[in-house]
Protein backbone atom coordinates (compact mmCIF):
# COMPACT_ATOMS: atom_id res chain seq x y z
CA UNK A 1 0.00 0.00 0.00
CA UNK A 2 1.68 3.19 -1.22
CA UNK A 3 1.08 6.40 0.72
CA UNK A 4 -0.16 9.53 -1.08
CA UNK A 5 -0.28 12.47 1.35
CA UNK A 6 -2.28 15.45 0.06
CA UNK A 7 -1.35 17.58 3.07
CA UNK A 8 0.84 20.62 3.75
CA UNK A 9 2.12 19.25 7.07
CA UNK A 10 2.76 15.52 6.83
CA UNK A 11 5.52 14.38 9.21
CA UNK A 12 7.21 12.36 6.46
CA UNK A 13 7.18 14.50 3.32
CA UNK A 14 5.77 17.92 4.29
CA UNK A 15 3.98 19.61 1.41
CA UNK A 16 5.87 17.69 -1.29
CA UNK A 17 2.66 16.30 -2.84
CA UNK A 18 0.15 18.84 -1.53
CA UNK A 19 -1.08 20.06 -4.92
CA UNK A 20 -3.45 17.64 -6.66
CA UNK A 21 -1.30 17.29 -9.77
CA UNK A 22 1.77 16.46 -7.69
CA UNK A 23 -0.19 13.94 -5.62
CA UNK A 24 -1.56 12.27 -8.76
CA UNK A 25 1.92 12.07 -10.30
CA UNK A 26 3.28 10.59 -7.07
CA UNK A 27 0.49 8.00 -6.94
CA UNK A 28 1.24 6.95 -10.51
CA UNK A 29 4.93 6.64 -9.67
CA UNK A 30 4.16 4.43 -6.66
CA UNK A 31 2.01 2.20 -8.85
CA UNK A 32 4.86 1.89 -11.35
CA UNK A 33 7.19 0.97 -8.49
CA UNK A 34 4.98 -1.93 -7.45
CA UNK A 35 2.24 -0.62 -5.17
CA UNK A 36 -0.75 -2.96 -5.19
CA UNK A 37 -3.00 -0.26 -3.76
CA UNK A 38 -2.78 3.41 -2.73
CA UNK A 39 -3.79 5.14 0.50
CA UNK A 40 -4.79 8.77 -0.07
CA UNK A 41 -4.93 11.12 2.91
CA UNK A 42 -6.07 14.74 2.99
CA UNK A 43 -5.61 15.40 6.70
CA UNK A 44 -2.40 14.96 8.64
CA UNK A 45 -2.78 12.63 11.63
CA UNK A 46 0.74 13.13 12.97
CA UNK A 47 1.06 13.77 16.73
CA UNK A 48 -0.06 17.32 17.48
CA UNK A 49 -1.93 17.75 14.19
CA UNK A 50 -4.73 20.32 14.10
CA UNK A 51 -8.18 19.14 12.91
CA UNK A 52 -9.40 19.91 9.39
CA UNK A 53 -12.94 20.54 8.13
CA UNK A 54 -14.64 17.88 6.02
CA UNK A 55 -15.08 20.41 3.20
CA UNK A 56 -11.37 21.20 3.00
CA UNK A 57 -10.43 17.54 3.25
CA UNK A 58 -12.71 16.73 0.32
CA UNK A 59 -11.28 19.60 -1.73
CA UNK A 60 -7.88 17.94 -1.32
CA UNK A 61 -8.71 14.29 -1.98
CA UNK A 62 -11.50 14.27 -4.58
CA UNK A 63 -9.34 15.49 -7.49
CA UNK A 64 -6.68 12.94 -6.56
CA UNK A 65 -9.17 10.08 -6.56
CA UNK A 66 -10.40 11.25 -9.96
CA UNK A 67 -6.85 11.38 -11.27
CA UNK A 68 -5.85 7.93 -10.01
CA UNK A 69 -8.94 5.81 -10.71
CA UNK A 70 -7.63 4.88 -14.17
CA UNK A 71 -4.68 3.03 -12.61
CA UNK A 72 -6.92 0.03 -12.01
CA UNK A 73 -5.66 -0.63 -8.47
CA UNK A 74 -7.66 -0.18 -5.25
CA UNK A 75 -7.77 3.32 -3.77
CA UNK A 76 -8.01 3.60 0.02
CA UNK A 77 -8.96 6.89 1.68
CA UNK A 78 -7.44 7.72 5.05
CA UNK A 79 -10.25 9.52 6.88
CA UNK A 80 -12.34 9.34 10.05
CA UNK A 81 -15.14 11.69 9.01
CA UNK A 82 -18.44 10.07 7.94
CA UNK A 83 -19.19 12.95 5.55
CA UNK A 84 -15.88 12.37 3.77
CA UNK A 85 -16.43 8.61 3.73
CA UNK A 86 -19.77 8.97 1.97
CA UNK A 87 -18.42 11.44 -0.58
CA UNK A 88 -15.32 9.45 -1.55
CA UNK A 89 -17.28 6.20 -1.83
CA UNK A 90 -19.59 8.03 -4.20
CA UNK A 91 -16.71 8.73 -6.60
CA UNK A 92 -15.12 5.31 -6.60
CA UNK A 93 -12.98 4.84 -3.47
CA UNK A 94 -12.43 1.16 -2.70
CA UNK A 95 -11.48 1.25 0.98
CA UNK A 96 -11.84 3.46 4.05
CA UNK A 97 -8.85 3.53 6.38
CA UNK A 98 -10.17 4.97 9.67
CA UNK A 99 -7.68 5.82 12.42
CA UNK A 100 -10.64 6.07 14.83
CA UNK A 101 -11.75 2.52 14.05
CA UNK A 102 -15.27 3.59 12.97
CA UNK A 103 -16.13 4.79 16.48
CA UNK A 104 -17.34 8.27 15.51
CA UNK A 105 -21.10 8.77 15.24
CA UNK A 106 -22.28 7.89 11.74
CA UNK A 107 -19.05 6.24 10.63
CA UNK A 108 -20.36 2.67 10.50
CA UNK A 109 -23.56 3.83 8.81
CA UNK A 110 -21.50 5.67 6.18
CA UNK A 111 -19.78 2.47 5.02
CA UNK A 112 -22.13 -0.38 5.93
CA UNK A 113 -24.21 -0.39 2.74
CA UNK A 114 -21.25 -0.08 0.35
CA UNK A 115 -18.89 -2.78 -0.88
CA UNK A 116 -15.74 -1.03 0.30
CA UNK A 117 -12.98 -2.48 2.43
CA UNK A 118 -12.66 -1.24 6.00
CA UNK A 119 -9.43 -0.83 7.94
CA UNK A 120 -10.18 -0.70 11.66
CA UNK A 121 -7.29 0.90 13.54
CA UNK A 122 -6.59 1.23 17.26
CA UNK A 123 -5.71 4.64 18.64
CA UNK A 124 -5.57 5.84 22.23
CA UNK A 125 -6.73 9.46 22.41
CA UNK A 126 -6.73 11.75 19.36
CA UNK A 127 -3.92 12.96 17.07
CA UNK A 128 -3.42 16.32 18.76
CA UNK A 129 -2.75 14.81 22.21
CA UNK A 130 -2.27 11.05 21.70
CA UNK A 131 1.46 11.06 22.41
CA UNK A 132 1.29 13.21 25.54
CA UNK A 133 1.26 10.31 28.01
CA UNK A 134 -0.16 7.02 26.65
CA UNK A 135 -0.95 4.57 29.45
CA UNK A 136 -2.03 0.91 29.36
CA UNK A 137 -2.60 -1.73 32.01
CA UNK A 138 -2.07 -4.41 29.34
CA UNK A 139 -1.15 -3.02 25.93
CA UNK A 140 -1.65 -6.19 23.90
CA UNK A 141 -4.93 -7.11 25.56
CA UNK A 142 -6.40 -3.62 25.26
CA UNK A 143 -5.48 -3.27 21.57
CA UNK A 144 -6.88 -6.72 20.87
CA UNK A 145 -10.11 -6.08 22.75
CA UNK A 146 -10.74 -2.80 20.93
CA UNK A 147 -10.17 -4.34 17.50
CA UNK A 148 -12.39 -7.32 18.32
CA UNK A 149 -15.14 -5.04 19.56
CA UNK A 150 -15.13 -2.78 16.50
CA UNK A 151 -14.96 -5.70 14.09
CA UNK A 152 -18.01 -7.10 15.85
CA UNK A 153 -19.78 -3.71 15.65
CA UNK A 154 -19.35 -3.40 11.89
CA UNK A 155 -20.35 -7.03 11.39
CA UNK A 156 -23.58 -6.40 13.31
CA UNK A 157 -24.24 -3.52 10.90
CA UNK A 158 -24.10 -5.96 8.00
CA UNK A 159 -20.46 -5.68 6.90
CA UNK A 160 -19.07 -8.93 5.51
CA UNK A 161 -15.98 -10.27 7.28
CA UNK A 162 -14.23 -10.31 3.89
CA UNK A 163 -14.30 -6.49 3.88
CA UNK A 164 -12.41 -6.08 7.17
CA UNK A 165 -8.70 -5.59 7.92
CA UNK A 166 -7.17 -4.63 11.27
CA UNK A 167 -4.39 -2.20 12.20
CA UNK A 168 -2.91 -2.12 15.74
CA UNK A 169 -2.03 1.56 15.26
CA UNK A 170 1.71 1.99 15.61
CA UNK A 171 2.52 5.49 16.84
CA UNK A 172 -1.10 6.31 17.67
CA UNK A 173 -1.11 6.67 21.43
CA UNK A 174 1.88 4.40 22.08
CA UNK A 175 5.34 5.04 23.50
CA UNK A 176 8.35 3.79 21.56
CA UNK A 177 8.81 0.73 23.82
CA UNK A 178 5.09 -0.01 23.41
CA UNK A 179 5.40 0.24 19.61
CA UNK A 180 8.23 -2.29 19.55
CA UNK A 181 6.48 -4.62 21.96
CA UNK A 182 3.42 -4.50 19.72
CA UNK A 183 5.47 -5.30 16.62
CA UNK A 184 7.48 -8.05 18.32
CA UNK A 185 4.30 -9.69 19.64
CA UNK A 186 2.13 -9.17 16.54
CA UNK A 187 1.90 -12.91 15.91
CA UNK A 188 0.58 -13.38 19.45
CA UNK A 189 -2.34 -11.00 18.95
CA UNK A 190 -5.61 -12.70 18.06
CA UNK A 191 -6.73 -11.13 14.78
CA UNK A 192 -9.75 -13.47 14.52
CA UNK A 193 -8.74 -14.35 10.99
CA UNK A 194 -8.79 -10.78 9.67
CA UNK A 195 -5.70 -9.61 7.76
CA UNK A 196 -3.26 -7.28 9.50
CA UNK A 197 -2.52 -3.93 7.87
CA UNK A 198 0.68 -2.49 9.32
CA UNK A 199 1.92 1.09 9.03
CA UNK A 200 5.36 1.82 10.49
CA UNK A 201 6.98 3.55 7.51
CA UNK A 202 9.27 6.47 8.46
CA UNK A 203 7.56 6.82 11.85
CA UNK A 204 9.23 8.12 15.00
CA UNK A 205 9.64 4.55 16.26
CA UNK A 206 12.11 4.05 13.39
CA UNK A 207 13.89 7.34 14.07
CA UNK A 208 14.05 6.45 17.78
CA UNK A 209 16.34 3.53 16.92
CA UNK A 210 18.43 4.88 14.04
CA UNK A 211 18.48 8.59 14.89
CA UNK A 212 17.60 9.83 11.41
CA UNK A 213 15.11 12.33 9.97
CA UNK A 214 11.93 10.92 8.37
CA UNK A 215 13.21 11.09 4.78
CA UNK A 216 16.32 9.11 5.83
CA UNK A 217 14.42 6.24 7.47
CA UNK A 218 14.00 4.10 4.34
CA UNK A 219 16.24 1.20 5.41
CA UNK A 220 14.90 1.14 8.94
CA UNK A 221 11.34 1.19 7.61
CA UNK A 222 12.05 -1.72 5.26
CA UNK A 223 13.48 -3.72 8.17
CA UNK A 224 10.33 -3.06 10.20
CA UNK A 225 8.15 -4.06 7.22
CA UNK A 226 9.96 -7.39 6.94
CA UNK A 227 9.57 -7.94 10.68
CA UNK A 228 5.83 -7.31 10.33
CA UNK A 229 5.48 -9.68 7.36
CA UNK A 230 7.36 -12.38 9.27
CA UNK A 231 4.79 -12.01 12.07
CA UNK A 232 1.72 -12.30 9.86
CA UNK A 233 1.10 -8.87 8.29
CA UNK A 234 -0.64 -9.02 4.92
CA UNK A 235 -0.73 -5.34 3.90
CA UNK A 236 2.21 -2.99 4.46
CA UNK A 237 1.52 0.75 4.25
CA UNK A 238 4.72 2.44 3.04
CA UNK A 239 6.19 5.63 1.61
CA UNK A 240 9.09 3.88 -0.13
CA UNK A 241 7.38 1.39 -2.42
CA UNK A 242 10.32 0.42 -4.63
CA UNK A 243 12.67 -0.35 -1.74
CA UNK A 244 10.02 -2.26 0.21
CA UNK A 245 8.81 -4.19 -2.83
CA UNK A 246 12.35 -5.31 -3.71
CA UNK A 247 13.01 -6.42 -0.15
CA UNK A 248 9.74 -8.35 0.05
CA UNK A 249 10.41 -10.14 -3.24
CA UNK A 250 13.80 -11.35 -2.05
CA UNK A 251 12.45 -12.26 1.38
CA UNK A 252 9.60 -14.21 -0.24
CA UNK A 253 12.02 -16.08 -2.50
CA UNK A 254 14.03 -17.18 0.51
CA UNK A 255 11.01 -18.15 2.57
CA UNK A 256 9.12 -20.01 -0.15
CA UNK A 257 12.02 -21.51 -2.07
CA UNK A 258 10.34 -20.37 -5.26
CA UNK A 259 13.65 -20.07 -7.13
CA UNK A 260 15.16 -23.37 -6.02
Amino acid sequence: MGIVNVTPDSFSDGAEHFEADAAIAHGRLLAEQGADMLDIGGESTRPGAEPLSAEEELQRVLPVIEGLRSLGIPLSIDTFKPQVMRAVLGVGADMINDICGFTRPGAIEAVADSNCGLCIMHMQGEPKTMQADPQYDDLLLEVQQFLHGQARAVRVAGVSERRIVLDPGFGFGKTQPQNYLLLRKLADLDNQGYPWLIGVSRKSMIGHIIGRAPAERVYGSVAAALAAIARGARIIRVHDVAATSDALRVWSAVETGAYL
